[in-house]
Parts: C-alpha cells; sequence; structure tokens
C-alpha cells in the first residue's frame, strides 16, 4: 500500500507565506524551529505554541527568496494567518495565503521521477533541491515532497504519471504514520505541547535559538521535565478510520489515556499515530474512543527519543 513508487497530491494542507526584510526576525521569535539554520539546501519541521507551550499549529518551512513558506493542515492556515498578523503590524514583513499558487505532490520511491525533472535530491532528511521554479524536500524516512507554482502543474503531473502511478491521499499518510510523524490539524489544536509529538526528535524543535512564545514552558520540558504521554504508533484490525482527537483508554486509568494524532487505512485495517500515557502503553490494554472499544495493538516507531542528542540544535 504505501510501500510502492508512487506520487500524490497533498491537497489536505495549504501555504502560508511570510515575506519581507523582517521575515526573518519576526517569525524566528514565533516559531519553536530556528530559521538560521534555513536555507536553499535545507528546510525544517517546526511548530507554533501558545504561552503555555501548546502548539497552535505544526508545519514544514522552506526557505524561498524574500522570506519563508510554511506548509501546514489546510483548516489552520486561516486562524493562524489572522493571528500572526497581530503581531506583524509593526514588523516589515507580510503575511498571506498562497495556497492557491502552489502545489504540493507527495512522492514515494520517485528519485529518479526527481532527476528527469533537473533535482537532485540528498538523502539527508531536510535536505532541499532547487531547479529552476521547482522545490524538492526529503523526508526523514526518504520519501520527498515536490512544490512548484500552481500554472506548471498539469505539465509537472503529466510527467510523473509517464513513471509512477498516482496514489491516493491515504496512502501518503499511511507512510505517514509508519514514520512516526504527528502534526497538528484543526481537532487537536492546542492540545500537546511539541515533545508529546516527538517533534523535537525529527529537528522541529531548537534549543539554542532563544525565546520564542512558549519556549520557557518547552525548553522546561526538555530539561527538567518528565513527559508523561508521548507519541505512540498502533494499529487495529478495524476498517473504521477514527479522527484526530478521538479519545484513546485503558484499565490503568479512568479517564481518557490519550489522542488519535493521525491515522490511516493499512492492508490489515489501520494504523494510527496517538499521543499516550506512558503506563498505558506499558500496559498495553489500548481502546479506541471508549473503555471496552476497538483494541488497538502498540507498534514500533523507526526513531528513539535521544533528549541529549536533541539539546544540540
Amino acid at each position: 500500500m504505501a510501500d510502492s513508487a508512487f506520487y500524490c497530491l497533498l491537497s489536505h494542507e495549504g501555504v502560508l507565506a511570510v515575506r519581507g526584510v523582517d521575515a526573518n526576525k519576526f517569525l524566528q521569535g514565533q516559531v519553536t524551529c530556528n530559521l538560521n539554520y534555513l536555507s536553499a539546501e535545507r528546510s525544517s519541521l517546526g511548530a507554533r505554541c501558545t504561552p503555555k507551550g501548546r502548539m497552535q499549529s505544526s508545519f514544514r518551512i522552506v526557505s524561498v527568496d524574500g522570506g519563508y513558506l510554511l506548509a501546514m493542515a489546510s483548516e489552520l492556515l486561516e486562524p493562524q494567518l489572522a493571528d500572526l498578523k497581530k503581531y506583524a503590524v509593526f514588523s516589515k514583513s507580510t503575511l498571506s495565503d498562497e495556497s492557491s499558487q502552489w502545489l504540493r505532490i507527495g512522492l514515494s520511491g520517485a528519485d529518479q521521477a526527481l532527476r528527469e525533472l533537473g533535482l537532485t535530491l540528498p538523502s539527508e532528511a531536510d535536505s532541499v533541491a532547487q531547479h529552476q521554479q521547482l522545490l524538492a524536500v526529503r523526508l526523514s524516512d526518504g520519501r520527498a515532497e515536490l512544490w512548484l507554482p500552481a500554472e506548471l502543474a498539469d505539465e509537472v503531473q503529466a510527467q510523473l504519471a509517464q513513471t509512477l502511478s498516482q496514489a491516493p491521499l491515504n496512502d501518503w499518510l499511511l507512510a505517514q504514520v509508519r514514520a512516526g510523524i504527528g502534526q497538528v490539524v484543526g481537532d487537536t489544536r492546542e492540545l500537546f505541547i511539541p515533545q508529546m509529538i516527538n517533534l523535537q526528535s525529527l529537528g522541529g524543535v531548537s534549543f539554542k535559538k532563544g525565546c520564542y512564545t512558549g519556549q520557557e514552558i518547552v525548553a522546561r520540558m526538555q530539561y527538567l521535565g518528565k513527559l508523561k504521554r508521548r507519541l505512540q504508533r498502533l494499529s487495529s484490525t478495524s476498517s473504521a478510520l477514527p479522527a484526530a482527537g478521538t479519545q484513546l483508554f485503558s484499565p490503568v486509568h479512568s479517564s481518557s489515556v490519550g489522542e488519535v494524532v493521525l491515522a490511516a487505512h493499512s492492508e490489515q485495517g489501520i494504523e494510527l499515530l496517538a499521543v499516550l500515557q506512558e503506563d498505558a502503553t506499558q500496559d498495553g490494554r489500548v481502546h479506541l474512543a471508549s473503555a471496552d472499544g476497538e483494541p488497538l495493538s502498540v507498534l514500533d516507531l523507526p526513531y528513539a527519543p535521544n533528549a541529549d542528542e536533541e539539546i544540540k540544535h
């Protein structure tokens, strides 16, 4: 399902643009990642938090001429744009929704197709390759994103279709689940701190950049706190796909022990990412939506959080 070579239109996300001479200075005080590490060859995951460290949005950010583009869940774009504009009043930066101006395509097993488009993309996670108006980003599991101006959509899709099958969005999301890459959507806005979805393990949080909204809470958790809930990968033989934010239950507690972050259909049923309490994970008896709901099996993530390594960034 998610293992074959394919391309997929990333229709579930929009593009927020921040441009202008103060774009770096403005965004640096708003997001968890360090914009000074971004370049024409490097992108990053990141998040924007409340003062209490809860994520309002998560995104993939790339550097472009004159500023930055942030890809995030479509339903988050309008509220994030409105909120950011309040803080940008005295900044020489402009914020806009550029979703209609860009097409983003997910690629799996498609490095040759990228080369045929003039893009030689390094294998290192977060690497960027650019050729003319095209931009490609490497993801942590080897997949890639292709960003292109909307006016080139028909031409580029036709070229990709010569060697790749077009897959439904579910196949892309299933690969994302298996890669352990969580994200914030409308129904999980302000539920999680970045460490709960392992954003720091994927390079999306800098502990060296200095102050940003929510930084004190995020840093305190990394240096002094004990995280009781963190991202886990689970599966079920059910065919019913749970929505993000659906609660999980376990007999180790009388109330909810977690929430679904992202879910997709798999060959055997469904697979999902969820923020889950550690004791419920260790117990292993986890149920979807209610105490007697569909049982879930805990699966391995493809990486292990390492606080010492994360703090170096």
